[in-house]
């Protein structure tokens, strides 16, 4: 693959990560969800299994702990999570996402199939899962983090 190819491949790869980010934030605030920003989604994506702390959150991330706990500071002020007892650790707290936190996560899961199957109807079911399944075997292992 030549060097103009391998950006226009990279340019593409992005420009699609950015717009599918703006449109699962698009559907989650038509969906009522009107005070988070992306980065708050990313979040939700590591809260989302069992809970995190502040320290797991900030690795997920890839920003400082102080970084990460005013995140967590405004989803709990907004009731999108809360802070519970660590259950193996007494000195740590788990912060889990609150049903409201849940159902904000539902309406990205909602857009964001919204947005392939849009991507179903351009290029078949057939290519979407032939796609998905071309980036899952070159993706890093790991978290998934907001292009800050």
């Amino acid at each position: 693959m030549q060097n103009s190819e391998a950006m226009a491949l990279s340019a593409a790869l992005l420009a699609v990560a950015g717009d599918l980010t703006q449109r699962i934030h698009d559907g989650v605030t038509a969906r009522g969800f009107t005070d988070l920003r992306p980065a708050h989604g990313f979040a939700f994506a590591r809260l989302a299994p069992d809970g995190a702390t502040v320290t797991d959150l900030a690795a997920h991330l890839g920003v400082t702990k102080q970084a990460a706990s005013q995140l967590v500071d405004e989803v709990v002020r907004k009731g999108y999570a809360e802070r519970r007892p660590h259950p193996q650790d007494a000195r740590a707290r788990l912060v889990v996402l609150t049903e409201r936190g849940w159902a904000c996560t539902r309406a990205a899961e909602e857009a964001a199939a919204e947005v392939v199957g849009v991507w179903a109807g351009l290029l078949g079911e057939r290519e979407v899962r032939a796609l998905g399944e071309r980036l899952a075997r070159i993706a890093p292992y790991g978290p998934i983090r907001p292009a800050w």
